[in-house]
């Protein structure tokens, strides 16, 4: 595995699996993706599973997906860094944050930054990135950060950070992230191993 730099921006990528809008974890996983755009020149796209989730729904096949979702599901593929997030429902990520992750390539994410994020109603559901969103994006054999952002009810008001401390882990996060972007994975993703 090698690295070289492009002299192109590099892709940012943001997945909240929320799905509702407004939202905890749209505004934690948005936080996190400006603060990276504020310390670097990207391409910052978010992907919001509220709007995306009627398209997938009913999917079985990725080549029967409306364009839409495909489009989407591409942007996660080709991102030098994603930033991902879900509320925690019943000690895991969403249903529908996972079925948009039943879609990614097996090896698509082979060496990809991945920063995880979680919000939920309390600091008892923290350990949800470490036992559910690290596992789930190590099987895809991406490079998840050792730093993961959680953020309780009581860190948000009105759909806004609140907190002092979520704050200084969100630009704690960022700080971390944004070194990676220079890394792009050049060993060939197998299609099958």
């Amino acid at each position: 595995m090698t690295a070289v730099l492009e002299d192109r921006p590099r892709s940012v990528v943001a997945v909240s699996g929320s799905l509702q809008s407004p939202s905890k974890t749209s505004v934690l996983v948005r936080s996190v993706a400006d603060a990276v755009a504020a310390r670097r020149d990207v391409e910052l796209r978010v992907i919001e599973v509220s709007e995306l989730g009627p398209l997938l729904a009913g999917s079985l096949r990725r080549d029967t997906m409306p364009a839409a979702a495909q489009d989407a599901i591409d942007a996660i593929e080709h991102a030098d860094l994603l930033i991902v997030g879900s509320p925690v429902y019943r000690a895991s990520f969403t249903g529908l944050f996972k079925h948009l992750f039943d879609f990614v390539g097996q090896y698509s994410l082979v060496g990809t930054p991945v920063l995880l994020t979680a919000t939920g109603g309390s600091e008892r559901h923290a350990l949800t990135i470490e036992h559910q969103l690290r596992p789930l994006f190590g099987f895809f054999q991406a490079l998840t950060l050792p730093l993961g952002v959680y953020g309780s009810d009581g860190d948000f008001a009105d759909y806004r950070i609140a907190s002092d401390s979520l704050r200084e882990r969100v630009e704690q996060a960022a700080d971390r992230a944004v070194p990676l972007l220079d890394l792009r994975v050049t060993q060939a993703r197998p299609t099958n191993w």
